[in-house]
This record gives C-alpha cells, sequence and structure tokens, in this order.
C-alpha cells in the first residue's frame, strides 16, 4: 500500500501490505518481515549476495579512500574507505 503522492513504501506500510495479501495478523506480518530483513542484513554483513528471483540482487562492494571537497570550506578532505550496499534489479523488475 504505497502512498498514492509518492509511490512510496515504508516498513509499516509493507507489514499491512503482506498482512492483507497472506491473510495474516499484523504482528505475524511484522515478523515474517523482520525475520527476511535480518536474514538480508546478516548476509551482507557477513560479504555474502542475496539473489531473490524476478527481483533482484543485494551485494556489497568496498569503496576505495578517495579526496573530496567540503562544499562549506571549500577545503579538500580525505574521505575513509569503506564497504557500501549495492542493488541490480532483475529484469523482470525493470520490465525487459
Amino acid at each position: 500500500m504505497a502512498t498514492k503522492k509518492t509511490g512510496n513504501l515504508n516498513k509499516g506500510q509493507l507489514v499491512e501490505t503482506v498482512a492483507a495479501e497472506a491473510g495474516v495478523t499484523k504482528k505475524q506480518a511484522a515478523a515474517a518481515v523482520a525475520s527476511v530483513l535480518g536474514a538480508v542484513q546478516k548476509t551482507l554483513k557477513k560479504g555474502g549476495k542475496v539473489a531473490i528471483v524476478g527481483f533482484g540482487t543485494f551485494g556489497t562492494a568496498k569503496r576505495k579512500a578517495r579526496k573530496g571537497i567540503n562544499p562549506k570550506t571549500k577545503q579538500q578532505i580525505k574521505i575513509a574507505a569503506k564497504t557500501v550496499v549495492k542493488f541490480k534489479a532483475s529484469s523482470a523488475l525493470l520490465g525487459k
């Protein structure tokens, strides 16, 4: 049940949608959503990939340290290396 204006869906709305479509209580749906998100999070923290057929693949990538500019002071700063989450949508999701 995305909002009508933006089409966005927050976690609460996702729980409501799962509960309505699966015919379960909101409490059961919330537990299911939390379980799925927890499993995805654990896998990504270990550096693994999560592939959901017909939806897409979540993975991680390492970003190198780089130089940046503080827009307020215009001074050059160092941006530390970090690991970021990436998502690649499946062709089914993209409508190809």
